[in-house]
């Protein structure tokens, strides 16, 4: 599990929210402007950001609006600012939630809490891996936030290999679970599919996983 990226280029406020977040059992990374808060989101795939609106070179709604082309993790925005406009801005642009500062830490916590809770079962039946997001039951697949085109019959394949990850599976028994025994064609078919689901997923981080070949036992989703 990733950490909670604190976007903060207030120290003294930055170092009073990760010791709330860890006393609270999160992990946390701490960015002082936009252009390293977007490295290091890159980098470490946190499962929430703590995004503050006023930063140095890119400000907090440009940063979200980076973060939403590639990703729907959860952003709560944070700003001394009491407009609301830039409220309804952050909101608008994709924010999850929204605190003022000053902020009571215990309120943080509970905001982060509420938040994952209400991300997490909004996405149940979304499988994570890395930046790559198997939706079971919209049947879609993005990377990096951008929807792939997969045909109908390699999509079920990878869906079967995301329901199992880092099982291994024979052709036979992928045509069985996947396609049915009544499928006539020949297993040959399922090594077609698995090379266009790699030339598909070829920009997807081999840190975060890949379609990997057992030599003479089968084919499996291997992810870390």
């Amino acid at each position: 599990m990733g950490p909670v990226l604190i976007v903060e280029d207030d120290l003294a406020i930055s170092k009073v929210l990760q010791a709330y977040l860890r006393k609270a059992h999160f992990d946390t990374e701490i960015a002082t402007d936009g252009q390293i808060a977007l490295e290091k989101f890159e980098e470490l795939n946190p499962i929430l950001v703590l995004l503050d609106v006023m930063l140095p070179k890119n400000d907090g709604f440009y940063v979200l609006k980076e973060i939403r082309k590639k990703s729907s993790c959860p952003v709560i925005m944070l700003t001394a600012l009491s407009d609301v406009h830039y409220r309804l801005d952050g909101l608008n642009g994709g924010a999850d939630d929204y605190i003022a500062k000053p902020f009571v830490g215990e309120e943080v916590i509970a905001r982060v809490n509420a938040v994952l809770r209400r991300f997490k079962n909004d996405n149940q039946s979304v499988k994570r891996f890395g930046h790559l997001h198997i939706d079971e039951e919209a049947y879609r697949v993005s990377l990096y936030g951008k929807e792939l085109e997969i045909t109908p019959r390699d999509l079920s394949l990878l869906l079967f290999l995301a329901e199992h990850p880092n099982r291994t599976f024979t052709r036979e028994q992928l045509i069985e679970h996947v396609w049915g025994w009544d499928y006539d064609g020949s297993d040959r078919a399922v090594d077609l599919s698995i090379k266009r689901l790699r030339k598909i997923l070829l920009d997807w981080p081999t840190t975060e996983g890949e379609i990997k070949t057992l030599r003479g036992v089968g084919y499996q989703l291997s992810v870390n």
